[in-house]
């Protein structure tokens, strides 16, 4: 999906200045609402799945919570919603890493319709590191930074998505009195 191996080695793998091809996906039956398109549960269901993709390729998915009692919790996720999804429609998701630091991961997804092109939702979300027998915070162990790095470099120089950093909220136009 990605071109690279999973997980990333540090020194071997080279990540490509370019938005990750993370996820693919098709719309179920099931998925689908009174209104006739995917339901917004669905969305953040597939955007779930397209972290665990991006987490296998730094390893930080499964296998490393059953080896480190360590995982990530996410923190914050901001759907949009830009183009209707209907039945059986296929979609690709592109990730970008925004941000990290000691204890947190900053990345966005696109969600893409596969046959029409058009761009159908985006998820940005914040995730934090957790020590699972503590239930507290903790660092990145050193060969994980190590793949974080990699990818933070690879997307470093790439333009910040427009969605980035958005809010929530009733945009208003200015109330203009008159003569005033």
């Amino acid at each position: 999906m990605h071109g690279l191996h999973a997980p990333l080695r540090p020194g071997q793998d080279v990540v490509p200045p370019a938005l990750l091809n993370i996820h693919r996906a098709r719309v179920r039956p099931e998925w689908i609402d009174y209104n006739g398109h995917l339901n917004m549960a669905y969305y953040v269901l597939m955007f779930d799945n397209a972290t665990d993709r991006f987490f296998d390729l730094i390893d930080l998915g499964v296998n490393y919570v059953k080896r480190a009692q360590h995982s990530a919790f996410v923190l914050e996720t901001h759907v949009t919603y830009q183009g209707e999804v209907a039945l059986d429609d296929d979609l690709r998701f592109t990730m970008q890493l925004i941000d990290a630091d000691e204890k947190r991961l900053h990345y966005y997804f696109e969600m893409f319709h596969l046959a029409d092109g058009f761009l159908a939702a985006t998820s940005e979300q914040i995730a934090l590191h957790v020590d699972l027998d503590a239930r507290r915070s903790a660092p990145f162990p050193e060969i994980l930074r190590q793949r974080i790095d990699m990818v933070l470099t690879a997307h470093k120089d790439l333009p910040k998505p427009d969605g980035v950093g958005r809010s929530i909220g009733i945009r208003r136009k200015p109330h203009v009195r008159a003569g005033g």
